[in-house]
């Protein structure tokens, strides 16, 4: 090995290294940390930080619990607009009589009684990824043709989405306006303990997964640059 210092290709260090002990201590420290973060997870996503408005927005492609939820503030907010966006639903579905997650949301808020002198779906184009923001996009777009746009608009959506939901909404709606949320309990799973059940594992790594994306990757989609609405009828 002499030869190797000498050609200066190498170099004798000393150091420290962990014994098993250190080993032991690192893993732990690593376990709370992983545990910190799974327990404090779900009440990160799942925020509700509403705003004074008089116009709410239900996200269409929610469940039906979450649409009556959204009624109810509604009808609790003494608010003027409950609105609807959604983009398209895919071919095949069994609900292919609606074209949008709008018509449908639209449809199931009429079904628990929603006035329609009050209820407006919103449809959104299709785009291949952050359809979200393709729904916050076109509604935005709607509002200030009816010349309604809101200076402070409450969104309602299922649960953990709702961090993601709101930057986005945040993102398509600019300046312009202040978004408020509100999520709605996901009651598919214990969200206290949402890594025992396959639904509550899914769904909260799959929204942070997507939160962090928006969050740092997000660029909105390329089908919005030529997008208009559709004449008002």
């Amino acid at each position: 090995m002499k030869w190797l210092e000498r050609s200066r290709l190498v170099q004798k260090r000393e150091g420290w290294f962990p014994t098993w002990r250190g080993w032991l201590a690192a893993v732990g420290v690593l376990l709370a940390l992983a545990l910190l973060v799974v327990g404090r997870l779900h009440p990160f996503l799942a925020v509700t930080s509403p705003v004074a408005s008089d116009f709410l927005a239900v996200e269409g492609w929610v469940p039906d619990f979450v649409h009556e939820a959204g009624l109810k503030e509604f009808r609790r907010g003494g608010y003027k607009l409950l609105l609807v966006p959604g983009g398209p639903l895919e071919k095949g579905e069994p609900l292919s009589e609606y074209r949008t997650f709008a018509e449908f949301g639209a449809a199931v808020l009429r079904r628990y009684g929603c006035p329609t002198d009050v209820l407006r779906a919103v449809p959104a184009p299709k785009v291949r990824h952050d359809r979200t923001y393709a729904s916050a996009y076109a509604l935005r777009l709607w509002l200030e043709r009816e010349k309604l746009l809101p200076r402070r608009l409450n969104v309602v959506t299922a649960d953990s989405h709702a961090r993601r939901t709101r930057l986005l909404f945040q993102k398509a709606f600019g300046d312009a306006t202040e978004i408020g949320i509100i999520a709605i309990p996901d009651d598919r799973f214990d969200s206290n303990r949402w890594w025992r059940s396959s639904q509550g594992f899914r769904t909260v790594t799959g929204e942070a997964i997507g939160y962090v994306y928006a969050r740092f990757l997000f660029s909105p989609p390329e089908e919005l640059s030529a997008y208009s609405l559709p004449p008002a009828p």
